[in-house]
């Protein structure tokens, strides 16, 4: 029993060890794909109105950005927790907000763009439909979000479209 024991009690602190000398398991090219979107942003619509604000910080040891978005009347508010999902090689989003309302996406970063999808759903006028979000990151620094929503591979709307400027 003294055996397990000690067994035990080492492989704990070998773990503790490894974890604590693991300076950033969320430091790969992968898991940085997203930062160009940290930061404090005041949004503006395409028409250059006021749309809200939005706070994207890095979290749990830089494994997930989350984001605090609050519209401009104040309103409206939501959470969103992203990472890069080791499993499926892809990013991964959850959006929930004060409306009941929620998203679930997936996608990755190409070029200058994190294009991040929904799975299909079959809106009450029986069509399929699903949403397709892409953030741009511009030469400028700022970065734009556009949701279009798509019936096949067509844009049947578009959700959102704002500009993110950097606050200060």
């Amino acid at each position: 029993m003294k055996k397990y024991v000690s067994l035990s009690l080492f492989l704990f602190f070998g773990f503790l060890v490894h974890a604590q000398s693991d300076a950033c398991a969320c430091c790969t090219e992968d898991h940085t794909a997203f930062d160009f979107w940290v930061g404090d942003w005041e949004v503006t619509k395409t028409d250059g109105s006021a749309a809200g604000k939005n706070t994207i910080e890095k979290i749990e040891g830089s494994c997930v950005l989350r984001e605090n978005w609050t519209s401009a009347n104040g309103n409206y508010t939501g959470t969103s927790y992203n990472f890069f999902n080791l499993s499926t090689k892809q990013w991964e989003q959850l959006w929930i907000d004060n409306a009941g309302n929620h998203l679930k996406l997936k996608g990755n970063r190409i070029d200058n763009h994190m294009i991040l999808s929904s799975d299909e759903f079959t809106h009450t006028d029986g069509k399929v439909y699903k949403n397709r979000i892409t953030w741009t990151l511009n030469e400028d620094g700022s970065v734009r979000q556009l949701w279009e929503v798509l019936q096949g591979n067509e844009v049947a709307s578009v959700a959102f479209d704002g500009l993110y400027r950097k606050k200060g």
